[in-house]
């Protein structure tokens, strides 16, 4: 293949920008190296491409004396394809990043296209090290099945991601209260179904409805089932230290019977597979949804932008209900590590430069400005804590885009601050969020595996088919037009011949080598 050429990026925001120099930054001496130093990097994900120009990647380099110049293709928008375009090259840039890049360095790296990073971190950089030595389980998480660490991941703080959210102002019009348990949830659904809670005399309700349909299948935890143990839809779970699917299980067939048994009530949105990710915003701003499981900050901002139209709402979280086993079960958090961040290919001359520049962005410094942009412009330091300026906050745009715009909250290898979303998170999210705290909801999280080659081999045989089948009996059995009661024992027998077995005998295989010590 071709090397790739150096793109030319559009400029997201003007590059003419005056930084002004702060006081914690001039009484510190980030520099990796005396003499300016130009690394190349490929970094691409589904949002950006890297931006030489970002006014984070600016003072980065103010600060370090290391700057970085994209090599990243813009000729595609699907980072696999260029990640695998970019390995086919055989020509790597100093430094390699993007989305899901785990997976691909740790398959790579021990092949000898990306250098371990253990020795580098433990004699070069002192702030990674003590991360690492304070977070084990994310050590763990992501190095190789070779046991090496080939990549510093994107770190997200934080412990809650999702939860359950009921029109207040509907549970009053029907005369009930927020439901504490399965049957007051079902009791409750039928009366939105049942009571004209947005008063137009139309039997036009949503009960329940999901932005992303996965959502819905979520629910089946209220009798004892599992969907995933991560922030991945589908994936696996760990349960007493044993890896397990939760869709070949008793408590899953439950569960499902039982959604099916509502939607064919009338009590699920009937285009729940097909609405799409609208569905939240056109359902709650013509007044016709009820009930939903979705993002905290996300969802509780309707309480503002639909007041006006609609005077009485009132959309908030409550606690996960009962389940049949009377536990109470929030099945979705913040996965403490992401597949995203860097790596340091084998043909980077500046290793030990490389390592140091990595470890700046772990540095208090190198934190707040990858979480909040550059202080004085976009934050300042109130009380020692980076606080948006009242500009950033009141700007009218989404905070997540406009730092994704001059270059922080992007998925390189640093650690988030979870203040960054807190700061914009109206006071419904913070309440709903701080009644999640205050109980113990969360389940033991899955945070993945990295197989070794033969590993890797029965599992992309086999799985891809195994969770394409697992879809297409989960829609029919929700939708009706198959039984999940009378299909199970074949459903099972299907399973093992398209070879869940052999997936799950690896799995344990990797899970155990990377967790079992």
């Amino acid at each position: 293949m071709q090397k790739l050429s150096i793109s030319t990026l559009a400029a997201l925001v003007a590059a003419s920008m005056t930084l002004p120099v702060t006081a914690s930054a001039a009484d510190m001496n980030y520099k990796v190296t005396d003499k300016p130093l130009e690394l190349t990097i490929h970094l691409h994900t589904k949002k950006y491409v890297y931006n030489d120009d970002w006014p984070v990647e600016k003072r980065a380099q103010e600060l370090t004396n290391v700057s970085l110049k994209n090599v990243a293709s813009m000729a595609t928008n699907k980072s696999e394809e260029a990640f695998n375009l970019l390995i086919a090259s055989g020509d790597l840039p100093d430094i390699v990043g993007g989305s899901s890049l785990k997976e691909n360095v740790n398959q790579y790296g021990p092949q000898g296209a990306f250098l371990p990073l253990n020795d580098l971190i433990e004699e070069h950089a002192p702030n990674l090290k003590a991360f690492f030595d304070a977070n084990k389980d994310i050590l763990n998480a992501i190095s190789a099945a070779d046991g090496n660490l080939y990549f510093i991941p994107y770190v997200p703080d934080g412990k809650f991601a999702r939860a359950y959210f009921i029109r207040q102002d509907w549970l009053k019009a029907v005369g009930k209260e927020t439901p504490q348990n399965i049957d007051e949830l079902h009791d409750v659904l039928v009366a939105f179904r049942d009571g004209d809670p947005n008063g137009n005399g139309k039997k036009d309700e949503i009960p329940l409805f999901a932005r992303q349909w996965e959502e819905l299948i979520r629910l089946v935890t209220l009798w004892d089932g599992r969907v995933s143990g991560s922030d991945t839809y589908h994936d696996f779970y760990v349960q007493d230290g044993e890896i397990r699917h939760g869709y070949s299980e008793e408590g899953y067939k439950v569960g499902i019977s039982n959604l099916a048994k509502w939607y064919a009530e009338g009590l699920i949105d009937p285009e729940v597979f097909t609405r799409g990710s609208r569905a939240r915003e056109y359902l709650l701003s013509n007044d016709l949804g009820g009930m939903t499981h979705d993002w905290f900050a996300s969802t509780s901002s309707y309480n503002d932008s639909v007041s006006e139209k609609i005077p009485e709402f009132s959309f908030k979280a409550f606690i996960p209900p009962e389940g049949i086993s009377g536990k109470r079960v929030e099945a979705n958090r913040r996965t403490k590590v992401k597949p995203e961040g860097w790596a340091i290919s084998y043909t980077n001359e500046h290793p030990v430069e490389t390592i140091k520049y990595f470890d700046f962005w772990f540095t208090e410094e190198g934190r707040n400005l990858s979480n909040f942009g550059i202080e004085g412009v976009h934050y300042d330091l109130v009380d020692g804590k980076a606080t948006f300026k009242p500009e950033i906050l009141n700007a009218g745009t989404p905070i997540n885009t406009q730092m994704w715009q001059v270059g922080a909250q992007v998925q390189r290898g640093f650690y988030q601050d979870y203040e960054y979303e807190r700061q914009w998170s109206n006071k419904h999210a913070l309440e709903g969020i701080a009644l999640y705290e205050a109980g113990d909801y969360l389940l033991e999280p899955y945070m993945g595996v990295a197989f070794v080659e033969d590993e890797k081999k029965v599992y992309d045989k086999y799985w891809p088919s195994i969770k394409t089948y697992m879809l297409e009996m989960q829609q029919a059995w929700i939708l009706g037009t198959s039984d999940v009661n009378e299909d199970w024992d074949k459903y099972q027998s299907q399973l093992e011949r398209l070879g869940y077995s052999k997936v799950m005998k690896v799995m344990e295989s990797a899970y155990e080598r990377q967790y079992g010590s």
